[in-house]
């Protein structure tokens, strides 16, 4: 907001919503599994997909929506209390309250928590930078690799996202991609093909990759969900490409969220739904073969 000649962040340090949330439902399955995680959200967002899940809140103006006052330090005394380990920048997109998120994140640092972005990565390289100094892990939306699909979905381009995604890689941030098949839009055989390849190619065999079932909602109650085959056609494609860790979302099919060692291909976590059923993670191994697996674990 302006006022007096000054841009005022009116969202800062209020946000619409906060709940805990257990991590695997950001989704976020490589870093601290089966853990709690302070979860919270202001209203508004720097894009305007008509697919939006939250739009109630993400494409709403501040006076529109009731929010509660939580300073940065509050957030953390939150998080301690509730026994939460992190705190998740989530539901809308931590760009959009980018003050609030930045101070949260070097305090909630300092007091010893670690930092979840969930984010649609739509953000300048510098400002980018500095949140991701403080950051610990970033689950990234990869919608398309098409800037046509950005510009008539999201109001938005694609090469700031990949240059987001790159840049938090690079950082060493624990990286995982979301990427929502919507039919008739990007569920083609070859644009799956082009976006696993572009995995592979820029962040390595090892970035987890989940593919997320749509659902009819927002300004697209006209097209049906993602079918189950082509979410397994998805899978399939990005393990032939050489991804090891896929997984599918929103769906409760049986190893649509395990995790496999990628030498043994044993088991090691098994997940329903946004539960942890079982870790054999022996020091972030595998128990039966040693190999190291990418991700954060204790």
């Amino acid at each position: 907001m302006h006022l007096d000649g000054r841009l005022h962040a009116v969202t800062y340090g209020h946000p619409c919503t906060v709940h805990i949330d257990p991590v695997e439902k950001k989704p976020v399955f490589h870093f601290l599994p089966g853990t709690p995680t302070l979860s919270l959200a202001t209203v508004g967002c720097n894009l305007h997909c008509k697919n939006c899940q939250n739009w109630e809140i993400s494409q709403r103006n501040p006076e529109e929506v009731e929010a509660m006052a939580l300073p940065p330090e509050q957030l953390i005394a939150l998080a301690r209390q509730y026994q939460c380990p992190s705190i998740s920048y989530t539901y809308t997109d931590p760009v959009v309250y980018y003050e609030y998120t930045l101070d949260t994140c070097t305090r909630a640092r300092a007091a010893g928590l670690k930092n979840i972005l969930v984010t649609a990565g739509y953000i300048n390289r510098e400002p980018a930078r500095e949140l991701f100094r403080v950051a610990d892990a970033a689950r990234i939306d990869l919608k398309a690799l098409s800037d046509k699909f950005y510009q008539d979905v999201c109001g938005a381009t694609l090469q700031p996202v990949l240059d987001t995604i790159l840049l938090a890689k690079d950082m060493g941030l624990e990286v995982e991609l979301i990427h929502l098949i919507i039919p008739t839009l990007n569920d083609r055989e070859r644009d799956l093909q082009q976006l696993c390849r572009w995995v592979v190619e820029h962040l390595g065999r090892d970035v987890p990759l989940h593919f997320s079932r749509f659902h009819p909602q927002h300004l697209m109650t006209h097209l049906p969900p993602t079918p189950l085959a082509t979410l397994n056609l998805a899978r399939d494609i990005a393990r032939a490409a050489g991804l090891y860790f896929v997984y599918l979302g929103n769906i409760l099919e049986p190893d649509a969220a395990t995790t496999w060692c990628p030498a043994c291909r044993k088991p090691l976590v098994r997940r329903s739904g946004f539960s942890l059923l079982e870790n054999r993670l022996q020091h972030g191994a595998c128990p039966d073969c040693g190999r190291k697996v990418y991700g954060v674990w204790n």
